[in-house]
C-alpha cells in the first residue's frame, strides 16, 4: 500500500507542530501534492493506470486519517478547526471520485473487452436457482452491474465512518432485550408508568399487537439501536448490524435481516456426490412482501420502516432516513437494482408461482438520468444544494458515463482522460498561487503546448531570485517543456506590460534623464531570464534591444545602460559562434538577418549611450590663489578641448552611423509593423536631440563654423537628417544657427564661417 511520507506519523509527538498553524488541514495537506507527483511518475504508462487511479485514492486516505486525528485536537470553537474541516471534507470527496473513478471505469473497459453485452442465457423454465438467474443477470447486462458498483462504492464511503462502531455503544448492561419494562413486570410494581400503560408480554410484536408502550429508557435505546442497524445497513455492513442485535439480546431482528438472501441449492446441479448446504431464502418473495407491509406501517419507527424499505424496495419509506445527497443516491440505486432484480427472477423462474407484490413496487420506473434530474429537483434543501457541489456534479458524470455528452460508446480510457484533463486546467494555476515550485513545471507539461508556455511563461513573471530562476528552469529542462519559447514569453510580457502608447511628444522636455520605477527595474531583471543559456543570446540582444527602445523613447537613460549591462561580455562573438556552426540550410539563411538586426541594434543602443556618459565639465574654483589661476584656467581649456571633441565625436558616430541610426539593415520586412514604427519614432525623438544638444555644445566652446557643418549635415540627401524634424523643431534649430552666424559675423567672418572678400 502507498504510504506518503509523514502521514503515519504519531499525531501526539511529530505533528502538534500542526496544531500551532492559522490552518493546520492545509498545513497538514500541503504534502498532497507531492505525493500525487510521485504517484504519477512512477506509473507513467496507460496500462498502469488503474495502479495510479489506486494509489490516488490511498494518497488521500492517509491523509483523510490524519487530518480526523487533526480534529480531534483542535477545539471547536477556534476559526481554525472550521478551516481543517473544509480541507478534512473535500479530501473526503476527492478520495470517493478516485474510488469511484477506478471502479465504474474498470468495469466498463473491461465490458468493451469483454462483449458482455450478448444475448440472454436462454434460463427460462430450466428450474435454475435465483442466485444463478442473478449472476446471468449481472454478466450479461453492464448497465444492472454498474449500478450495483455505485451502490458498493456509496457503501464502502459509509463505512469509512463506521469504525467498531457497536463495540462503543452499550445499550444495555446484559444482553437482555427491554431490560427495564422486563424488571417493572417481574417486580410486578404495577403494568402503568405514570399515566401510560405498558406492555405485558415481552414478544417482538407485544408493543404494536397491544398498543402499549415500553418503558421510557427501553424507548430510548431502542430508537438509537433502529439507527445505528441502519447505518450499518447503509455502510452495507449487514453482518455487523446483525451482531448488534444479537449483542442487545434481539437474535429474532437480526433473523429477520436475513431473509434477503438469494436461494441457490447446489446439490440440483448434480456436479458432487457430497451433499452441500443449501443457500439463501427459498421463501424470499413472502419473506419480502411481509418487509413491504411492515414498511408501510405507520405504527413503528421511522428507522425501523426505513431498514425493511431498503430491504424490500420500498423507496417512499425508505428516503425519511436519508439525510444528504449520497444518502439519497444510495437509496434510489437500491431501490432500481431491487426492482430489476426482482423483475429479472420472477420473468425467468418458473417452477413455482411467486407471492405478488404491490403495485406500489413497479409504479415508479427509474433509470440513472431520471435519479440525478430527481435529486437535482429534491424537496430536501439539503440535498438539493449538495447536487450543486463541484464534487458531486464530477461524480455524476463519471457515473452516468456522459463526460461533455458523448455517447458511452466512444468513451474509452484514453478519451475520458482527455477531457478530464482539460477540466483540471486549473489545477495548474492552483499549484502556481500554492507556491509548489516543484510540480509546477512537471504537471504543466501534462497540458497542450500552448497552455505550457502560457502557464509555466505566467508562473515564471512571478520569480525574482537568482537561484530560484535556475532551479526553475532546471525543472523546466527535466518536464521536456520548450525552455526558449517560455522565456521568450516571460520577457515579452513583462516589458509589455503597462507600456501604453509608443509615441513622439509635441514637446521636447527640458529634462534629459527620467527616474527608473520598480516597474523599469522588472523590465530590466527580466533579461536575466535569457542569459542563462549561450544558445538565447541573439533573443536576449533582440528583448533588450526592444526594452532600451522604450526608455530611450521615455528618457530613462539610465534604466538603458542598466538593461545593457545585463548582456553578458563577447555576447556578440558568442552569436557568430553559434550561427557557424549551424547546419540546417534554412536556418543558415535566415540566422544573419535575424542577427545582424539584434547585434546592430544593439551596436546603436551602445553608440547613443557612449554619447550620454561623457563627464560633466570641470568647474573652476574662482578662489584660487591668483598664482594658480592662470594654470588652472589653461588646464581647464585644454579638458573642455579634450572632450568636447570627444562628444562631438560620438554625436557624430549616431548621426552618421551607417545605413542609419535605428534603420534595419536588410531590406526584408520580416518583422511586425510594431518595431518598426518604434524605430521610426525613435529617430524622430532622439536624432534632433542629437542635433540641438550638439549645436550648443558648439556654440558655448565657440565653434561656431562647425555650427554650420552641422547644418550642411542635417541638409544632407546623403543621410537625410531633415526629414525626422517636426516644424517646430526646425525652426528652434534655425534660430540657433541664426545666432552662431552673428558670432561668426563678429568676428569678421561671413554667416557661413568663410573669410569674407575684400
Amino acid at each position: 500500500m502507498f504510504t506518503p511520507g509523514g502521514v503515519t506519523e504519531d499525531i501526539t509527538s511529530t505533528n502538534m507542530s500542526l496544531l500551532l498553524e492559522e490552518d493546520p488541514g492545509l498545513a497538514a495537506s500541503s504534502g498532497v501534492y507531492t505525493d500525487f507527483m510521485q504517484c504519477l511518475r512512477g506509473k507513467p504508462t496507460s496500462k498502469e493506470v488503474f495502479e495510479l487511479l489506486d494509489e490516488y485514492q490511498q494518497v488521500c486516505c492517509e491523509q483523510v486519517s490524519l487530518l480526523k486525528r487533526i480534529v480531534k485536537k483542535v477545539t471547536t470553537v477556534q476559526n481554525k478547526f472550521q478551516l481543517t474541516l473544509t480541507v478534512l471534507q473535500l479530501l473526503q470527496q476527492e478520495k470517493c471520485t478516485w474510488r469511484l473513478l477506478f471502479s465504474m471505469y474498470k468495469d466498463r473497459i473491461q465490458s468493451e473487452f469483454s462483449e458482455s453485452e450478448a444475448m440472454m442465457t436462454d434460463l427460462v423454465n430450466n428450474n435454475v436457482s435465483e442466485r444463478k438467474i442473478v449472476e446471468a443477470l449481472f454478466d450479461r447486462e453492464a448497465s444492472t452491474r454498474q449500478s450495483q458498483l455505485v451502490i458498493d462504492w456509496l457503501e464502502r464511503n459509509a463505512a469509512d465512518e463506521v469504525v467498531d462502531f457497536y463495540e462503543k455503544v452499550e445499550f444495555y448492561s446484559q444482553s437482555v432485550c427491554w431490560e427495564n419494562t422486563l424488571h417493572t413486570l417481574q417486580q410486578g410494581t404495577g403494568l402503568a408508568q405514570g399515566s401510560r400503560a405498558l406492555v405485558t408480554e415481552m414478544d417482538p410484536d407485544a408493543p404494536i399487537r397491544q398498543q402499549r408502550l415500553l418503558a421510557d429508557l427501553d424507548k430510548e435505546d431502542e430508537v438509537r439501536l433502529l439507527k445505528y442497524i441502519f447505518t450499518y445497513l447503509r455502510a452495507g455492513q449487514l453482518e455487523e448490524a446483525q451482531r448488534l442485535c444479537r449483542k442487545c439480546g434481539q437474535s429474532w431482528r437480526a433473523a429477520t435481516l436475513e431473509g434477503w438472501r438469494l436461494y441457490h441449492d447446489s446439490n440440483m446441479e448434480g456436479v458432487s456426490s457430497e451433499l452441500a448446504p443449501v443457500e439463501g431464502n427459498p421463501n424470499r418473495d413472502v419473506w419480502k412482501t411481509v418487509c413491504w407491509r411492515m414498511a408501510q406501517d405507520e405504527h413503528v419507527h421511522m428507522y425501523e420502516r426505513a431498514i425493511y424499505a431498503a430491504l424490500s424496495g420500498n423507496l417512499k419509506e425508505l428516503l425519511p432516513a436519508c439525510e444528504s445527497w449520497e444518502d439519497w443516491l444510495w437509496a434510489y440505486y437500491k431501490v432500481m437494482v431491487d426492482s430489476r432484480v426482482e423483475q429479472e427472477i420472477r420473468t425467468v423462474r418458473g417452477d413455482r408461482p411467486l407471492e405478488p407484490l404491490p403495485p406500489a413496487y413497479w409504479d415508479k420506473v427509474l433509470t440513472p438520468e431520471a435519479i440525478f434530474k430527481e435529486l437535482q429537483s429534491s424537496p430536501h434543501d439539503g440535498v438539493k444544494s449538495e447536487a450543486e457541489e463541484p464534487f458531486h456534479i464530477i461524480q455524476k458524470y463519471i457515473i452516468l458515463g456522459d463526460v461533455d455528452g458523448r455517447d458511452q460508446s466512444l468513451l474509452l480510457l484514453g478519451m475520458y482522460m482527455t477531457g478530464l484533463l482539460e477540466k483540471f486546467l486549473m489545477y495548474c494555476p492552483t499549484l502556481i498561487d500554492a507556491g509548489e515550485t516543484q510540480l509546477v513545471a512537471f504537471y504543466t507539461a501534462t497540458l497542450p503546448l500552448d497552455r505550457q508556455v502560457l502557464l509555466y511563461a505566467h508562473f515564471l513573471e512571478r520569480v525574482e531570485e537568482h537561484t530560484e530562476r535556475q532551479m526553475c528552469l532546471e525543472l523546466a529542462e527535466e518536464a521536456g517543456l520548450d525552455i526558449p519559447t517560455i522565456t521568450k514569453t516571460v520577457v515579452e510580457n513583462i516589458r509589455t506590460r503597462d507600456q501604453g502608447d509608443f509615441k513622439v511628444g509635441v514637446e521636447i522636455t527640458a529634462a534629459l534623464e527620467a527616474a527608473t520605477s520598480e516597474d523599469d527595474r522588472r523590465k530590466i531583471r527580466a533579461i536575466d531570464w535569457l542569459v542563462f543559456d549561450e544558445s538565447q543570446r541573439a533573443e536576449a540582444l533582440k528583448q533588450s534591444n526592444a526594452v532600451m527602445r522604450t526608455f530611450l523613447a521615455m528618457k530613462k537613460h539610465t534604466a538603458a545602460k542598466e538593461v545593457f549591462a545585463k548582456i553578458p561580455t563577447g555576447s556578440v562573438d558568442v552569436i557568430n559562434r553559434q550561427w557557424q556552426i549551424q547546419v540546417t540550410q534554412t536556418f543558415k539563411e535566415n540566422l544573419p538577418n535575424m542577427c545582424m538586426c539584434a547585434v546592430g541594434g544593439f551596436n546603436v543602443c551602445y553608440v547613443y549611450l557612449c554619447v550620454l556618459t561623457h563627464s560633466p565639465r570641470p568647474q573652476v574654483k574662482h578662489e584660487h590663489r591668483e598664482q594658480e589661476y592662470k594654470v588652472e584656467l589653461s588646464r581647464w581649456h585644454h579638458t573642455l578641448s579634450s572632450q568636447t571633441e570627444e562628444v562631438v565625436t560620438k554625436i557624430y558616430n549616431v548621426l552618421l552611423f551607417p545605413d542609419g541610426w535605428m534603420v534595419d539593415q536588410r531590406m526584408e520586412s520580416l518583422e511586425d509593423e510594431g518595431r518598426t514604427h518604434q524605430l521610426d519614432l525613435l529617430r524622430q525623438l532622439c536624432l534632433p536631440t542629437m542635433c540641438l544638444l550638439l549645436h550648443t555644445i558648439l556654440h558655448q566652446t565657440g565653434r561656431y563654423a562647425d555650427c554650420m557643418v552641422l547644418a550642411d549635415t542635417i541638409a544632407s540627401e546623403q543621410h537625410q537628417l531633415y526629414t525626422v524634424f517636426r516644424r517646430d523643431e526646425l525652426q528652434r534649430f534655425l534660430q540657433k544657427l541664426r545666432d552662431s552666424s552673428i558670432q561668426l559675423l563678429d568676428q569678421n567672418l561671413d554667416p557661413l564661417g568663410y573669410q569674407m572678400s575684400s
